[in-house]
């Protein structure tokens, strides 16, 4: 190997990490010709999933949340991945790696990928069964046992204050403990912010319910009766349940040591600029990789390292161009960015700073010694400037300083920014590539990530990149549909102020032609939300959807299915006899679904008021599973039988899906409520979810399933009963009047301008001076409700629609059998295919 052969053969990749599973990548999409087989030896049995986000794990315990994109490289003949498989010894002379099960693998490019491992300190006691790290799954199933051995309120100690300790105290926060952090540094996050920062960091973390302990190291761990005695060097004794270090890590470098590889002076890999070892056949990236001395710790870094690589063994001469050391993170809820030189070590460097107190925010610009140059800054509590600044280092500022960091000051756009100037920074991507894809046809975000691949790492540059779509001057339509040139969120606001009840009325003022399928159930859903007329009222009728027509959601088998409402899950033993009854005199399938409730499947369209007739005598309504609206309130059993229980998550879901059934929106909504920060109920999962906490409840918006799960973020923190209600009001009614059609509230939120941020003025604060507005909306929906079955029963004109043709038979349809097929039956026509049961609604 001379550093550029582009012969080919076999490149063995030791760890499967991030960066490990980029240089894949990057093989395989630039290997056009198939001159390389890749073999990846895994140590983890979990392919490459997303360490970075690693505290998002925390509460779904979703591996695959977590997963990158084709980590497995399905139908890849030249990719071989071994996961389990770590490698033991490299044999440099006869290039061959053994791994942990003893087979011998031969190679002609060895990469290490092998990242880095967390430094524990030699404290007395580091080594006890108490004491963990917080790097990868394993690490974090471990700390969530011995959470739930110890009990709600157990305290828990991280040694580390830096932005891996800040995250895993947030984990055993989430977990129910009484997060303790211990830095030996006089303030949190001492890489990346300054004692200003750090002074309003900690007040930040502490208000979220942290105890933070600064100037301090940790001097024993010793046993007792519920877990660890954590001595401090001031003499501070903390009584906790379990120990978790992050104190930093260090560079995975021993499989080099053994085989006679040269490390830096620091550890790590040593490498030249093209990432080639001592020896011209073995190569390094990521964190284990010394670049002429020096390792990174970020994923940015890492990945470039990758692509450098990759290049190289296909005949390139790329080289490393440097580290971007720039981050921007949230924790806990908190803004954090750092970029440049962020400490103004820079001789001749000037600071400008402003210091909120009153708002808990900190800014500071690194400058020039004649203020005219960006040289790095630090953003606390408020890091909406960071997308714009940070490309801006090394460069003249295009207004003061103090302008750019005052909030009547400059507004920094991309225009201000030079086509040279890094965009996304985690894949090197430039403003005039971005801007020379929009040239080329990329008219939205989507686009330009599918053909730049800027945005699709930790998504920090969106803003940017949606700045510079406007700066060029793309028109992004915001019309519904061919008829109406308004947006849902414009139509809303004109049926609102105009009184127009209507579909008709409406397209003739403001639209034109006849409609379609798209703004006529559109418009049908505005009109609900605005008033409290039943949906088959009029020419309402007409506008709805299948599943609206019918009350019910129609199945693959052209049956139906009924979902009556059960509130929180709470359901009496009368109530469940009746749907067992319903189900044999019938003949429907039952499920349970994953919202706690009870879905009837099978029912033809003459039969679904006699089945309503029967749920709604027995106390039940409509579950909604047809709408766009409410769907459930999912909960766990709470304080009312669980031990770990801190509030009564039953009852708080029972009235918060009492209070919202009905409610129609801009697409289907799922709430949940957690008695505990076990979450059981899993509410970060949902479009609003609630966590109990020792004194009220924390409030989390925005998290979805679907194709892009999303996890809810907080909004804010230990709430009252009373408060935490009118926040949830505010929310839902603002997003009705808003949201564009068939919009799920996480990417609603993350287009607003400013995102959660943005949020929490106008629901918390009342920024926009709406919010008795938005509450007055929900406190006339709840005035208006009607059970939309029990009306049709009650109506003759609305029953008659319920027939599937003139003088269809009451009995039994001979022609549609259940087969049973184990502990299922599944829906068969007879004289057709089978066809699987539907499961839409739930």
């Amino acid at each position: 190997m001379n550093g550029r052969d582009n012969r080919g053969g076999t490149a063995v990749v030791i760890g499967h990490g991030m960066v490990g599973h980029r240089f894949v990548e990057a093989m395989r999409s630039r290997d056009t010709e198939g001159r390389w087989r890749v073999i990846v030896l895994a140590e983890e049995t979990a392919p490459a999933y997303d360490r970075v986000g690693l505290s998002s794990y925390v509460g779904s315990w979703d591996v695959g949340a977590l997963a990158l994109p084709g980590n497995d490289y399905p139908g890849d003949p030249l990719v071989d991945l071994r996961l389990g498989q770590p490698a033991t010894a490299i044999d440099r002379a006869s290039r061959q790696v053994t791994t942990a099960s003893g087979e011998v693998i031969g190679y002609d490019a060895l990469v290490l990928a092998t990242g880095s491992y967390p430094f524990v300190p030699p404290v007395p006691g580091h080594d006890r069964p108490e004491c963990f790290v917080y790097r990868t799954l394993e690490d974090l199933d471990g700390i969530r046992a011995a959470a739930e051995a110890a009990g709600p309120g157990a305290a828990g100690v991280v040694v580390g204050g830096g932005l891996l300790g800040l995250e895993a105290a947030n984990a055993l926060r989430l977990l129910g403990l009484t997060p303790h952090v211990v830095e030996f540094n006089d303030r949190l996050m001492p890489a990346q912010v300054d004692a200003g920062g750090g002074a309003i960091l900690e007040r930040l973390v502490t208000e979220m319910g942290l105890r933070v302990h600064t100037g301090v190291g940790t001097s024993s761990i010793e046993p007792s009766d519920s877990g660890v005695h954590v001595t401090l060097s001031d003499g501070t004794v903390l009584d906790a349940a379990l120990v978790v270090f992050s104190a930093g890590v260090r560079p995975r470098d021993q499989l080099a040591r053994d085989c006679g590889l040269e490390v830096g002076p620091r550890g790590g890999v040593l490498t030249d600029r093209g990432l080639a070892t001592s020896d011209p056949g073995v190569w390094a990236i990521g964190e284990c990789a010394a670049v002429e001395g020096s390792c990174y710790g970020l994923v940015a870094p890492g990945y470039a390292t990758a692509e450098v690589v990759a290049d190289r063994l296909l005949g390139g001469a790329g080289e490393f161009p440097g580290a971007d050391m720039s981050t921007k993170l949230k924790l806990l809820g908190v803004d954090v960015a750092s970029f440049g030189d962020a400490h103004g070590v820079t001789a001749g460097a000037l600071s400008v700073v402003l210091h909120d107190a009153a708002k808990s925010t900190y800014a500071k610009l690194v400058v020039s010694d004649d203020a005219r140059i960006l040289l790095g800054g630090i953003l606390v509590g408020d890091a909406a400037q960071y997308s714009a600044l940070r490309p801006l280092v090394g460069r003249p500022l295009p207004a003061p300083p103090a302008a750019l960091i005052s909030p009547a000051g400059a507004e920094l756009g991309a225009d201000a920014l030079p086509d040279d100037a890094q965009i996304c920074s985690c894949n090197n991507i430039t403003k005039g590539v971005i801007r020379e894809a929009i040239s080329d046809g990329a008219c939205d975000i989507p686009a330009i990530k599918s053909c730049t691949s800027a945005g699709t790492s930790c998504g920090g540059c969106v803003p940017m990149l949606k700045n510079l779509l406007e700066q060029s001057g793309v028109a992004m339509s915001k019309a519904l549909c061919e008829h109406f040139p308004q947006s849902r969120a414009e139509l809303f606001q004109i049926v609102q102020a105009t009184g127009i009840r209507t579909f008709s009325g409406l397209i003739a003022k403001y639209g034109a032609g006849s409609g379609c399928d798209i703004c006529k159930p559109t418009v049908a859903s505005i009109l609900a939300s605005t008033s409290s007329t039943h949906i088959l009222d009029g020419e309402t009728a007409a506008l709805q959807d299948t599943n609206d027509h019918f009350l019910a959601n129609l199945q693959k088998n052209g049956t139906y299915s009924v979902v009556p409402r059960i509130p929180g899950g709470e359901v009496t033993p009368d109530q469940l006899i009746v749907i067992g009854q319903v189900a044999k005199e019938f003949g429907l399938y039952l499920k349970v679904t994953g919202g706690q409730r009870i879905d009837l499947f099978g029912a033809r369209v003459e039969q679904l008021p006699l089945i309503w007739r029967r749920l709604v005598d027995a106390g039940m309504e409509s579950g909604h599973a047809y709408g766009k609206s409410l769907r459930t309130v999912k909960s766990c059993v709470g304080s009312t039988w669980c031990r770990y229980g801190q509030q009564d998550s039953v009852g708080m879901a029972v009235l918060l899906e009492k209070r919202y059934r009905g409610l129609r929106s801009p697409h289907k909504l799922k709430l949940a409520v957690s008695g505990c920060a076990r979450e059981c109920a899993e509410a970060r999962g949902k479009d609003v979810g609630v966590i109990a906490t020792d004194t009220g409840w924390n409030l989390y918006v925005g998290g979805n399933g679907g194709l892009s799960p999303k996890h809810a973020v907080l909004l804010a923190g230990d709430l009252d009963d009373a408060t935490l209600i009118r926040y949830i009001d505010r929310y839902l009614m603002f997003y009705i009047r808003t949201a564009d059609r068939l919009q799920r509230t996480a990417p609603w939120q993350e287009a607003l301008e400013g995102g959660i941020d943005y949020l929490r003025q106008v629901i918390c604060a009342d920024s926009l001076g709406i919010a008795a507005d938005l509450e007055a909306a929900i406190s006339r929906h709840i005035a208006g409700y009607r059970d939309e079955w029990a009306a049709v029963l009650e109506d003759t004109d609305k029953l008659s629609r319920f027939v599937s043709f003139v003088n269809a038979p009451e009995e039994s349809d001979p022609t549609i059998t259940f087969d049973d097929s184990g502990a299922r039956k599944v829906p068969v026509l007879l004289g057709m295919p089978e066809l699987p049961v539907g499961t839409q609604g739930k």
